[in-house]
């Protein structure tokens, strides 16, 4: 990974849908060059997919809830059964296992609040290992990106 690779990785975080001339020509390559550098950064996994981002304003589905999952046991196959459990629920576009005071965050995306609750009392609280929930609802976005920070990494050896 040399720094064109990084610039062509910056280019396509910022817009995926451009062809390979327009971002060859954004970081100095020709058609040829640029096509093969983006095989090899896919190939390498540095490209996981290319995707649209959606409105969810547009499409009513605004509502972002940050939700605190405690599990009431700590093997290993308690948390394994949570995290694939989890993968079945489309309105939970995120999951983490975090340290700190409990032991999952989900980041949960709803049309209302109502539609939160129903997910709660028919979803969540069955959910294998649960002890304990907390929710914590967006009141507004001040940033959001799904551009990862590649210039703060010039100094840091990329593998």
């Amino acid at each position: 990974m040399d720094r064109t690779d990084e610039r062509l990785l910056s280019e396509m975080q910022r817009d995926a849908s451009l062809t390979l001339q327009e971002l060859g020509d954004k970081v100095g390559l020709s058609h040829t060059p640029c096509s093969r550098r983006m095989k090899q950064l896919s190939d390498d996994g540095y490209i996981r997919a290319r995707v649209a981002l959606l409105d969810p304003e547009k499409l009513h589905l605004d509502v972002n809830v940050f939700v605190n999952v405690t599990l009431s046991s700590h093997r290993e196959n308690a948390l394994h059964r949570f995290q694939e459990s989890v993968q079945d629920i489309p309105e939970i576009v995120e999951c983490y296992t975090v340290s700190g005071d409990t032991d999952m965050l989900l980041r949960i995306v709803v049309e209302d609040v109502a539609a939160y609750e129903n997910l709660l009392i028919n979803k969540l609280v069955h959910l294998p290992g649960v002890g304990n929930l907390s929710s914590m609802f967006a009141l507004r976005q001040a940033k959001y990106t799904t551009e990862l920070p590649l210039a703060s990494r010039r100094n840091s050896k990329l593998s």
